[in-house]
């Protein structure tokens, strides 16, 4: 028989990293709310706190995904984990000519690197909870070539393979997914109208909005109520699944 109130977490531990702000700050808010208690796992440790101050059962971590100390520290004030969301990461605009090593080892320290490192030192915990899950946050251009995105698309890429490869090692035992965001309307977007398109913000917002053939860009709550759902236990048979949420732009 089905539950009453699907989608509960009661009782469940969870830490979104880049937790303080965007996707991160929804999927903290909709986790909180499905009953999970969850660290908000962030670098901003202002941010983290003030989130964790304004959601019910949620609490700070600072963390810098790109430093094994500071994973190491976080860790040693986690008892115990059954659910991991790795979603802090960075962007770059620019096609391979605009791309160089430093701009490119920086994407992968933060986008790759940083959920490599995270999911390993989470793994013990991982293993030793009931039904214990991962969640990536991918994106379409891990899915799919977008242009001046090179080293973005490459590392998202990356994270998609990651995704399959640990679920092909850990079936049976940890659930692991990724989620595969549109252009979604977050801080992150607005960075970026503001550094390569000040004055020009609403035009290019217009085109960002019609690469959605909905029309729109996507909301981060859209995203963070995908991910509680395959934190939940009516995802049980979800397993190694990449699921775009992008407004049907992989679709054309």
């Amino acid at each position: 028989m089905p539950k009453e109130a699907p989608f509960r977490l009661d009782g469940k531990i969870a830490l979104v990293t880049g937790g303080a702000s965007g996707i991160g700050e929804q999927t903290v808010r909709a986790l909180s709310r499905a009953g999970a208690t969850v660290r908000v796992a962030d670098v901003n440790e202002v941010a983290a706190r003030a989130l964790a101050s304004d959601v019910r059962n949620a609490e700070p971590l600072g963390i810098d995904v790109t430093d094994p100390a500071s994973i190491e520290a976080a860790f040693k004030q986690v008892d115990s984990l059954d659910i991991l969301v790795n979603n802090a990461g960075i962007g770059h605009v620019g096609n391979l000519e605009e791309c160089d090593l430093e701009d490119w080892r920086q994407v992968m320290r933060v986008n790759v690197e940083g959920p490599y490192m995270v999911t390993r030192a989470a793994l013990p915990l991982l293993l030793a909870a009931n039904g214990p899950c991962i969640v990536n946050i991918g994106s379409v251009a891990g899915l799919v070539g977008v242009k001046r995105r090179f080293a973005y698309c490459a590392s998202k890429g990356a994270i998609v393979s990651m995704t399959r490869a640990l679920a092909a090692d850990y079936a049976g035992r940890i659930r692991v997914n990724c989620v595969c965001p549109g252009t979604v309307d977050t801080p992150f977007v607005e960075a970026y109208l503001e550094k390569y398109h000040k004055h020009e913000k609403v035009e290019v917002r217009k085109q960002l909005d019609a690469r959605q053939p909905v029309g729109r860009l996507g909301r981060p709550d859209e995203i963070a109520h995908l991910v509680l759902y395959l934190c939940s236990d009516e995802a049980e048979f979800v397993h190694g699944a990449m699921m775009a949420i992008d407004g049907g732009w992989t679709a054309l």
